[in-house]
């Protein structure tokens, strides 16, 4: 028997986090592992020496926060919860032929989300928070609201940085978590850092914790609410678990199985570079050193959340004896 030390700040859990039913939870998805080689031969890959990485990769990443819980009054006495969610996303574009990186946009909004039929806008000041309706009624997943307006925000800013990029065609997207609701976009890659569930039956796990570093375990189809193609891939870092350093990535389903094994090399050749190191990010090698930066950048942006806290206090209180005195 032997322990290792996960890398990762225990802060921030574990690179390998399965769902609380069972120490290895499995996943119930549909699987084809044998899209690139037979399950029964699956092998440590590494890209062909002729893989070059693309000129300019862009690295897409967002965040959010919870800035206020609300509840409103109705005219009919009824309550409806509300959450005031602020949210940013930006993407890094990385010249590798001139060994440059630059954030080439932001953006931050903020929303109301809740099921309230009457609610509106609300004005703090400079600070606007949208009316997103929901349909969730219960408090909890409400926050599950706020995603996919961080997703359709994180395609947009996608979207124009890649036409405002010279030598689009030679260029490799890269968005933080799955791809779902991103498989459109061309060239692109889900990447994913933690892993909650266990896809691969035993014998095919053990190819993926025999992983060196660069290399990968072949193409397999998944299919859960959506289909992609994915694969695992090792970063380079510092010794530790059997998982340690392990990322999935994933691409559009609708891509041939061709093109599909050309993204895969790709990413084995390119990912790798963006490694964090330990002493510079506590969930090294995963958090790639452009996105943590501006991971940094993003919250920042978000700005002050007890200012804002107090400022939404103040906006409400001053609504509701307008609403009183009238």
């Amino acid at each position: 028997m032997r322990w290792h030390v996960d890398p990762w700040n225990p802060a921030y859990g574990t690179g390998l986090e399965p769902a609380e039913e069972s120490p290895a939870a499995r996943s119930s998805a549909q699987l084809d592992a044998d899209v690139e080689v037979p399950a029964d031969e699956w092998r440590p890959l590494v890209a062909p020496a002729d893989i070059r990485s693309p000129r300019i990769v862009l690295l897409v990443d967002g965040v959010r926060r919870n800035d206020a819980w609300m509840w409103s009054t109705e005219p009919d006495g009824d309550s409806h919860p509300g959450l005031a969610a602020s949210y940013a996303a930006g993407v890094v574009r990385c010249d590798l032929r001139s060994g440059a990186a630059a954030v080439a946009g932001t953006r931050v909004l903020r929303g109301l989300f809740t099921s309230s039929p009457t609610a509106t806008d609300i004005q703090c000041g400079s600070i606007r928070y949208a009316l997103r309706r929901s349909t969730a009624t219960d408090p909890a997943k409400l926050t599950h609201a706020v995603q996919p307006a961080l997703t359709a925000l994180e395609v947009e800013l996608a979207q124009e940085a890649r036409a405002s990029t010279p030598d689009s065609d030679d260029d490799l997207l890269v968005v933080d978590g799955p791809l779902r609701g991103r498989a459109h976009l061309p060239r692109a890659l889900g990447y994913v850092k933690t892993h909650r569930v266990e896809y691969l039956s035993r014998p095919l796990s053990t190819v993926v914790a025999s992983l060196a570093a660069g290399q990968r375990c072949p193409v397999f189809l998944l299919g859960t609410s959506w289909h992609r193609y994915t694969w695992y891939l090792r970063l380079p870092g510092p010794p530790g678990s059997p998982w340690s350093g392990i990322v999935r990535v994933e691409c559009s389903a609708e891509l041939s199985r061709g093109a599909a094994i050309a993204l895969a090399d790709l990413s084995a050749t390119t990912l790798p570079r963006f490694a964090s190191t330990p002493y510079k990010d506590p969930r090294a090698p995963q958090n790639l050193v452009p996105v943590a930066g501006l991971e940094r950048r993003l919250r920042g942006l978000l700005g002050d959340p007890r200012l804002l806290h107090r400022t939404l206090v103040g906006a409400t209180t001053r609504a509701a004896s307008a609403t009183v005195d009238a």
